[in-house]
């Protein structure tokens, strides 16, 4: 038989823990197997990733519905014994009553953290105007401690996704998102080592979430010596195996090859971890 599994509480007081001090991955499965293989592999805690799962569901990035992300975040945080922080988008909801609304329920899941984006969704306006998101960013702490706090809340400035790569505004939504009550600070996009020290000075003490894109000439060395507390990758493991199963298949259809299969994990070796880790879990 497996030891007790960690309750919510336990899950969300080492998640926190995790962000006293040092420098951390938080990898981000996009289904169940892919979260217990990583589990498997030392991860302290883990990431849901909104176009991973999307894409899982046939589905762009964005177009996934507020009930389907809350299912996945509970069957991700029913799957692995380490916290998961789970990627809630702009929080489904334009109004911060809405926002508040789909907190609760993320929180409900078991989620140990998770993250409201300042983005609208729309390409006229593609950023909430700053008064706007802090009221948004508000909304969720208050959601989050109406419900009995130990949620860590992530703010995220977007500006650099969505075609305003301008680091001062960017320094200035995370500031006042700090200021407003989240717990982690996070803009992905931004890459240079000027930037990122820039950020994690902006956001002190509080700590900031690096977004790792490919290609990157940083080690996870060089990132802890800069400040960054959290390293995240996004969907870019749902791409690594996207592109692995579109490079066969494509050989298939286009030249009748089949060299593409040759990377591919051997079954046995799959069968044999996920048999040993449903024993491990029963």
């Amino acid at each position: 038989m497996s030891e007790t599994p960690p309750s919510i509480g336990d899950k969300r007081r080492a998640f926190q823990r995790l962000h006293e001090s040092g420098c951390f991955v938080i990898p981000n499965p996009w289904d169940v197997g892919s979260a217990r293989y990583l589990q498997s592999l030392g991860f302290k805690a883990l990431a849901t990733t909104s176009s991973g799962f999307a894409w899982s569901q046939g589905r762009r990035d964005g177009a996934v519905a507020r009930d389907m992300a809350l299912a996945h975040m509970r069957d991700i945080v029913a799957a692995t014994d380490l916290p998961v922080n789970a990627d809630f988008e702009n929080g489904f909801a334009p109004a911060a009553a809405g926002v508040a609304e789909s907190v609760r329920l993320a929180v409900a899941t078991g989620v140990a953290g998770l993250s409201i984006e300042d983005s609208t969704g729309n390409a006229a306006q593609p950023l909430f105007d700053l008064d706007t998101a802090v009221e948004r960013i508000r909304a969720a702490r208050t959601a989050i401690d109406r419900a009995g706090g130990g949620t860590l809340l992530v703010g995220r400035a977007e500006c650099f996704l969505v075609g305003r790569p301008d680091l001062n505004e960017t320094m200035a939504r995370l500031k006042a998102y700090a200021q407003a009550g989240a717990d982690c600070l996070y803009a992905p996009g931004i890459r240079t080592r000027e930037q990122i020290s820039a950020l994690v000075a902006a956001v002190a003490p509080k700590p900031l979430n690096l977004l790792i894109g490919w290609p990157s000439e940083l080690t996870m060395q060089d990132i802890a010596a800069l400040g960054v507390r959290r390293v995240s990758v996004g969907g870019a493991l749902a791409r690594s195996a996207w592109g692995g199963f579109i490079r066969a298949a494509k050989l298939i259809a286009e030249q009748g090859k089949f060299d593409g299969l040759a990377g591919g994990a051997p079954g046995t070796e799959l069968d044999m971890f996920f048999a040993e880790d449903m024993k491990r879990r029963n």
